[in-house]
């Protein structure tokens, strides 16, 4: 979030904008008053743009957004997709595995204990 997005939402809330005056080099120091209803209704936005933005990146990665209306509940469902993800390729790696053991079984029975060694590790 950039400075002037900061300033855009925070005249949007009714933030009034004032200046102290000239400073030496010809510009102005500018200030927004700050009024406590104006604080949480800033706050609000503030966080909604947050979550727009983890939740567009979210969409653009390929991932689903689910009802994660709070950052917590988008991180919390990107973390649930990314571990079951991982979960699959491990499952997948361990079958390639195993499924070599099986094509060379030259030895009668070891590629065989081998190949269901490493199946059984996939249920612990």
């Amino acid at each position: 979030m950039t400075q002037d997005d900061i300033i855009r939402m925070a005249r949007e809330v009714g933030f009034n904008e004032f200046s102290d005056g000239l400073r030496d080099d010809g510009s102005r120091d500018t200030y927004l008053d700050c009024w406590p209803e104006n604080l949480e209704r800033f706050f609000a936005l503030a966080a909604a743009a947050q979550r727009e933005k983890l939740a567009h990146w979210m969409r653009s990665m390929g991932y689903a957004t689910g009802h994660g209306d709070t950052i917590e509940g988008l991180l919390d469902h990107l973390g649930t997709q990314i571990s079951e993800g991982l979960k699959a390729e491990v499952m997948m790696e361990r079958e390639a595995c195993a499924d070599i053991c099986d094509q060379h079984a030259s030895i009668e029975g070891v590629a065989q204990r081998c190949a269901a060694e490493i199946r059984a590790r996939g249920k612990t």
